[in-house]
């Protein structure tokens, strides 16, 4: 791991931005030594002074089937069709004359998708936030984000292993922290009309200012450093277990709630679609390369398909 970037002499926005343009060549790199490919960098724009970003992608590898691990930085204004999707949490945004509203966003989202069945997906996000006077200043900001695991096989220690990882990045800043955001990963990830979690959890937290902005981002390069110790272990471990096609296809199934959450309940997903100048392939490359739905389909009691299932339609405490 190499040293922190993070500098208080420096607004926030400048640290925030180093720190993600930091872990995005650690990930990267650490992902790389599970797969024989590599990252391939792409570079977009949101047109002049507006900002961009950098996804680095990863497909048909010899471990992951596709890998994307982005960074963005962009500023402008927000539409009120954008605004009301943060009016939830932010009732009191004030907008300027027009409706509209200044701000600056930046972060690292990725998603890993690999082969094999019994190697889990993950999903990790964090982000940091501000809204603007009609002057440039700062109305209100916040970071949000998180770490979730979803495997399409349930093994207990893999899912102890990433919450534990996760539950010491956040000890330093409050005992309270992880029980917290694990149960707001639990809520937040749940697919509502199948009463299903996406997976086995991890913590999740938006809309967070509860510390000074220094201290919360420092809680979040801490769980930007547990991303590699969670989770690489994990992929060592599983990526060359044999499979039947019986057990593909059920990655397929679960690979198709990954869609459905995604696409119908994603707060950051329907946000950015909405958001003028965005880039829309950065936006959906969460997606899977492919997925499965089979019509009333529910495993046989007693398999470890319904075993996983289980742990969806009930959260476990893992720690």
């Amino acid at each position: 791991m190499t040293n922190s970037v993070l500098d208080p002499s420096l607004p926030i926005r400048e640290q925030m931005e180093k720190l993600i343009r930091q872990k995005q060549k650690e990930i990267c790199e650490g992902l790389e030594t599970l797969d024989t490919k590599k990252f391939q960098p792409d570079e977009w724009s949101r047109g002049e002074n507006a900002g961009g970003g950098r996804s680095m992608v990863l497909a048909d590898g010899s471990t992951f089937e596709k890998a994307g691990v982005n960074i963005s930085v962009v500023h402008g204004t927000l539409p009120p069709g954008a605004i009301e999707r943060m009016k939830v949490d932010h009732k009191d945004i004030k907008t300027n004359d027009d409706g509209n509203v200044g701000f600056f966003a930046c972060g690292l989202s990725m998603v890993l998708h690999p082969w094999n069945p019994h190697a889990p997906t993950m999903h990790l996000n964090y982000r940091y936030f501000e809204i603007l006077n009609p002057d440039g200043s700062v109305q209100t900001w916040w970071f949000g984000g998180g770490a979730d695991l979803t495997p399409s096989y349930l093994y207990i220690e893999d899912a102890k292993h990433f919450h534990l990882k996760h539950k010491e990045a956040l000890d330093p800043f409050g005992a309270e922290l992880y029980p917290e955001f694990k149960k707001w990963c639990d809520k937040y990830f749940l697919i509502s009309h199948r009463n299903e979690t996406r997976g086995v959890g991890g913590i999740f937290f938006d809309d967070f200012n509860r510390f000074p902005p220094q201290k919360c981002l420092e809680m979040a390069e801490s769980c930007f450093n547990a991303m590699l110790p969670a989770y690489l272990p994990l992929v060592e471990k599983r990526k060359d277990m044999p499979y039947t096609p019986e057990e593909k296809e059920w990655q397929q199934i679960r690979r198709g709630r990954y869609v459905e959450f995604n696409l119908v309940y994603d707060r950051g997903t329907k946000f950015g679609l909405l958001t003028p100048g965005s880039r829309v392939e950065s936006i959906l490359m969460s997606m899977p390369k492919t997925a499965t739905w089979l019509y009333n389909h529910e495993p046989e009691e007693g398999t470890r398909e319904a075993e996983l299932l289980k742990v969806t339609r009930n959260p476990v405490d893992w720690i």
